[in-house]
């Protein structure tokens, strides 16, 4: 597990005394790796090579008609332990979004750059948590040993991605899935979800009440300048309001606190790259922003927050 960004130093140029610096803190003891995905997984991520014995192969042979992303996909597998593969074809209640039908897509040829958006995405979220985390107690999340599910939406572009159970299904149409950064928000947003998962749907247990109030007081038919303050990221729904609380979405608290795993990402990412935030934290709006942002940091990232108190 691991992540990057940059640190400013500043020293000061006025010659002190000082007592003998104390000792750096002892690096946190390193986290046990993420359980490797399993030979048949990887076999039904990537099918019809049965004699294939190891990943690699199975990888090799898929991916054989495109030399670059045969490379994009061995790399992913070698540095992070994800697996590029296929998902299924199935008609999927989208909710508010309709019947969605999505067939598998390999991502080769014109499809290559989602692969290599992935690639950097996951490459990125390393680097963030190693950065964020150096030297401190590891956090209760898992990022790597992840399995890539990519499939192609027919006549729609939704849902971008979905997550279960360390699987991440990907959809190379998907409307929100356009860059580099699109890509690297949503991966983060979607990580968050198999977290969160794997913590027995912690968010439900631990921020129904607040999410609830916040919607009650903004009403049924809630106006987006009422959720603006207590909305965690800016993502929209085209002709309706922040995702955070778009309603026929399932639970849609667990949406709600994946977008508050994307505000942290943003605001540590923020603060280690220039040691200041471009506008107010979220912790610093609302009682409930304060009491869901402690949550989720406690819970998920080890207490660890770089963003000064308010």
């Amino acid at each position: 597990m691991r992540l990057v960004v940059a640190t400013l130093l500043v020293l000061s140029a006025t010659p002190v005394t000082a007592a003998p610096a104390a000792p750096l803190p002892a690096p946190a003891a390193a986290p046990s790796p993420d359980p490797p995905i399993e030979l048949s997984l990887a076999k039904s991520l990537l099918p019809g090579y049965d004699a294939c014995g190891d990943v690699e192969c199975l990888i090799e042979r898929a991916y054989k008609p495109d030399r670059k992303a045969k490379q994009l996909a061995l790399a992913l597998w070698a540095d992070h332990g994800d697996i590029a593969g296929v998902g299924p074809e199935e008609i999927m209640d989208g909710g508010y979004r309709g019947q969605i039908h999505l067939v598998p897509q390999l991502p080769v040829g014109g499809y290559r750059r989602h692969l290599a958006w992935v690639a950097e995405a996951t490459g990125s979220i390393d680097r963030f948590f190693t950065d964020v985390f150096a030297n401190q107690a590891a956090p209760s999340y898992r990022w790597q040993g992840l399995a890539f599910r990519f499939v192609r939406s027919i006549k729609k572009r939704t849902p971008s991605a979905y997550a279960t159970s360390w699987t991440i299904e990907y959809n190379v149409e998907g409307s929100l899935l356009t860059s580099a950064a699109g890509v690297r928000e949503t991966l983060f947003h979607e990580l968050f979800h198999t977290n969160d998962e794997a913590h027995g749907d912690w968010s439900a247990k631990h921020l129904q009440a607040d999410y609830d109030a916040i919607v009650a007081t903004c009403g049924k038919a809630p106006a987006v300048k009422c959720l603006t303050p207590y909305a965690p990221n800016n993502t929209m729904v085209r002709g309706g309001t922040y995702y955070a609380f778009q309603q026929n979405n399932g639970n849609a608290v667990h949406e709600y606190a994946a977008e508050l795993a994307v505000r942290y990402f943003k605001e540590q990412s923020a603060m280690l790259a220039a040691g200041k935030l471009a506008r107010a934290a979220f912790k610093c709006g609302p009682a409930e922003n304060a009491r869901a942002w402690k949550a989720l940091v406690d819970e998920f990232f080890a207490g660890r927050d770089l963003v000064p108190a308010c």
